[in-house]
């Protein structure tokens, strides 16, 4: 039992800081300095839509006031077999820099892609998904990268705004040290992933995606980084996003996104060999991460069996960051205390997330998109 707990503990702090610490001081003794400069590529916007009636005309205007020269950029939108009025959005558009493919049937976000690629002509190719609104600026403040030769992807950075005062506010606090992660991986070498939000591309290292693919915005950075170029992080590149209505929205969103984790293994094995270049950051960043809440039940179960106060410490915690995390859930006002509920609901979401997607990967759901 000993043995559980301390290798359930050394899982735990090894995911939660001392990965997060080492990234740190290696961006620090050992930068790799990437050179900027202004530059103007063409540019193709691929975006993948299902039944986004509610968001897609007003993403489609905060695109027409991008701060880059219309005759660079042109705009490329998947219709993933919706039902809703998606299509007749599309086909009432004027500008001839708007297009439009509408698939009959539901296929996949994966496969919508796969349709747009061989389709754009730019020399980027910025990805960006239909509800979260950009800054003016951000596809100049993303292509400035790609004037050193060693980027091959450039991710932006997403900004969450509280919404509905139901929203689980903790997932904001969460979401910054995850960015904060990202920025050193980047300022030492390569991130591991971009945000799917806004990212960019360029388009002669686009590889085909699996049909099934969960997160492109994984696959297709790694693959960049297999074949040599960087995968950066660049904050000024903005997108803003709210933060889910709901405890329920964010959780189904997290259990997409760890199912997408579990199935790269499945769809791309290489990313756990010598032919990733990022190996060691894939297995700190992602799979660690997926360990956790094995972790935590380990060091849980381990300490009801062993004696001492440092064994019983889990099981302690554990009880308060529950007890904590209904709090935040039923929003009781508790003053001082709501940060730390907020917090902890957060937590218990994350974990018991990645629990099922756990479950979903083992029985073979598929689960495409989640809105």
């Amino acid at each position: 039992m000993k043995l559980i707990f301390w290798l359930s503990v050394s899982i735990v702090l090894y995911a939660y800081f001392f990965y997060p610490l080492w990234l740190f001081f290696r961006a620090r003794l050992f930068p790799r300095p990437i050179h900027r400069e202004p530059i103007l590529p063409t540019i193709s916007i691929i975006i993948a839509a299902r039944n986004e009636e509610v968001h897609l005309q007003e993403k489609l205007d905060n695109l027409q006031n991008l701060d880059y020269p219309a005759e660079l950029i042109e705009t490329l939108v998947v219709s993933d077999g919706s039902t809703d009025r998606t299509n007749d959005i599309l086909l009432n558009q004027t500008d001839p820099r708007v297009r439009s493919i509408l698939l009959p049937a539901h296929s996949g976000k994966a496969e919508a892609l796969n349709r747009a690629i061989p389709a754009v002509q730019g020399e980027i190719v910025v990805f960006m998904d239909v509800r979260q609104r950009i800054a003016r600026d951000s596809v100049k403040t993303l292509v400035e990268s790609f004037a050193d030769p060693a980027v091959g992807c450039v991710s932006g950075a997403l900004i969450l705004r509280d919404g509905e005062e139901t929203a689980p506010q903790g997932v904001g606090s969460y979401w910054e040290m995850e960015k904060a992660i990202r920025r050193w991986e980047s300022a030492g070498g390569s991130v591991v992933g971009a945000t799917g939000a806004l990212y960019a591309v360029r388009r002669s290292l686009l590889p085909p995606l699996p049909a099934s693919l969960v997160l492109d915005d994984v696959f297709i950075p790694m693959t960049v980084a297999r074949s040599g170029p960087r995968v950066i992080f660049e904050p000024r590149a903005v997108a803003w996003d709210n933060l889910s209505s709901s405890p329920k929205q964010e959780f189904r969103r997290k259990v997409r996104t760890l199912f997408g984790n579990y199935q790269l293994l499945s769809l791309a094995p290489w990313l756990i060999t010598s032919e990733n270049p990022l190996r060691f950051e894939f297995i700190s960043h992602k799979l660690s991460r997926l360990a956790v809440p094995f972790a935590l039940v380990g060091m849980i179960l381990a300490s009801i069996f062993l004696y001492g106060p440092i064994y019983r410490f889990p099981l302690v915690a554990a009880v308060s960051i529950v007890t904590l995390g209904a709090l935040g859930f039923v929003h009781m006002p508790i003053g001082i205390v709501s940060r730390a509920a907020h917090l902890a609901l957060a937590f218990v979401l994350l974990n018991t997330a990645a629990i099922v997607a756990f479950y979903y990967f083992v029985v073979g759901k598929k689960e495409v998109w989640v809105h």
